[in-house]
């Protein structure tokens, strides 16, 4: 089976990080980031742009305070009814 790639733009990339485009872009020019180019557009390889969100502390903050990461607490399940159970994910 094969792993679907998901691939975000550069200003997608930005927003949903917390960063500018300038610094997606120059991570892009430094190639710290997967990417193709789909009609003269940058497609950024999604889970390259989480492991270079990780690599320094000051891109961490930015990510958790005005990226993604500020709706983490949002998403929680709480009512454990719902909440998924690991031993039936492990299972299948």
């Amino acid at each position: 089976m094969s792993k679907k790639v998901i691939r975000v733009s550069v200003s997608e990339a930005a927003k949903l990080f917390g960063v500018s485009t300038k610094s997606i872009r120059e991570a892009i020019k430094k190639q710290e980031i997967k990417y193709v180019v789909v009609q003269g557009r940058y497609k950024i390889h999604f889970e390259s742009l989480v492991e270079w969100s990780q690599k320094t502390p000051a891109r961490l903050m930015k990510r958790d305070r005005d990226g993604i990461g500020q709706y983490v607490n949002q998403w929680r399940i709480r009512n454990k009814l719902y909440s998924p159970s690991w031993k039936l994910a492990d299972d299948k």
